[in-house]
Parts: C-alpha cells; structure tokens; sequence
C-alpha cells in the first residue's frame, strides 16, 4: 500500500502544489483531513485543478474551516472543537496522499498538533522544504519535530531556485534523503507541473520502502 503524509517547514511554501504533482503522478487517492480557508480556492480544489485526477479521487475533508488561520483558531470562530480521533486516513483503494496544514506544530486544538496526529499514523512522510534563506533552520527543525515522535521521513522534496549548498546542508545534518527539488514555474499548469516533477523526482526512489 502506497501512502504518503506531505507536510511542509511553514505555510505557504508551495506543498499543495507538490501534493497534486506526487498525487497525479501515482493516480493517487488525495485527501486534506483540514482546510482552513474556504474564501478561496480551497487545498483539495487546487489539487482537483492541477493534478488531473477524477472527482472521485479528491476525498471529503474532515473539517471544512472558514477563516484561513490555523485550524484551531479557525475552528473556534466556527464553532467548532476538531476531534484528533476522527482524523483516521481513509480506506480506500490504491495510493493515498494525505496533505497537511503548514507545518508539523500547528495546533488542532489547544492541546494537539498535526505532528501528534502524524505519530499516531505512521505513515511516511515527505516534508516540502524552500531552498530560499532561511529554509535550512526551518527544515532541521521540524525533522528534529518528527523524530522526537518517530514519524518515519521518506525524504525532503525541495520547492523553489537550486540552492545545492542548503540543500546538501541539510541532508547532511539532518540526515535525510533529498527526493528532488520542484522549480518554480512561470505558469502553473497541469502540463508544466506534470512534466517538472518528472524532470526532477525518481518515483522508484521516491516509493522504495527504506525512509
């Protein structure tokens, strides 16, 4: 069974994007457990878009948000207390890509954060990375934050312009693999996302079962 968590160092670094790449790639199954953020174009819409995947691929999230904050403040303006134990990965036939929100320590509630609930599935889990300035504190720490938990990590897929002494920085200190890097894209299309993600990622490597 092939199933991958993508989660990423902070929000906004472009991990949906990779989501819909992996998941179009392995005619994967997607699901966002939360959104946060229904104003615009929502993480399962944009992965509907880019991905080419049928309708029935984009699974149901478990909690639909309005405000685009972090999951636990977005749900106390709704109303809402978010549940850890319904955030089970669905069954579902064939791969699976599971999307986080931000990063590994954003809250669910004022007691859990996504990377608990990450422990608790032991899926493998790709963590998206920027290669701009910055990026190498980020990602040490969150791969410090999943191996305190022992959530097994495939692999950082890198997002953004080559910058190989951070990218080498970081899979020497942190000790983990580099999967590939996602250029920027003047336009973001299926075709252009389809075509740089084959470019630059092994899928073989990328689903072997070693993390």
């Amino acid at each position: 069974m092939i199933r991958f968590v993508v989660t990423g160092t902070d929000t906004g670094i472009g991990k949906t994007v990779f989501a819909a790449a992996l998941a179009g790639a392995l005619n994967a199954r997607y699901w966002k457990p939360v959104q946060s953020g229904l104003e615009d174009e929502t993480d399962s819409e944009a992965v509907a878009r880019l991905s080419g995947l049928p309708a029935d691929h984009i699974l149901p999230e478990a909690y639909r948000l309005s405000a685009p904050l972090s999951p636990h403040l977005s749900a106390r303006l709704d109303g809402v207390e978010i549940d850890p134990a319904r955030l089970e990965p669905p069954a579902c036939a064939g791969p699976l890509v599971i999307e986080g929100a931000g990063g590994m320590l954003v809250p669910l509630t004022k007691n859990t954060v996504f990377a608990d609930v990450f422990a608790r599935w032991r899926i493998p889990l790709i963590l998206c990375a920027r290669t701009s300035l910055g990026t190498i504190n980020h990602t040490l720490l969150s791969i410090e934050a999943l191996r305190s938990r022992d959530i097994p990590l495939r692999g950082v897929a890198f997002i953004g312009a080559e910058n190989t002494d951070t990218q080498a920085t970081i899979a020497s200190i942190g000790q983990a693999r580099v999967l590939g890097r996602l250029p920027v894209l003047e336009s973001v299309t299926r075709e252009n996302l389809s075509r740089a993600f084959r470019e630059n990622f092994d899928m073989a490597s990328l689903i072997e079962a070693r993390a």
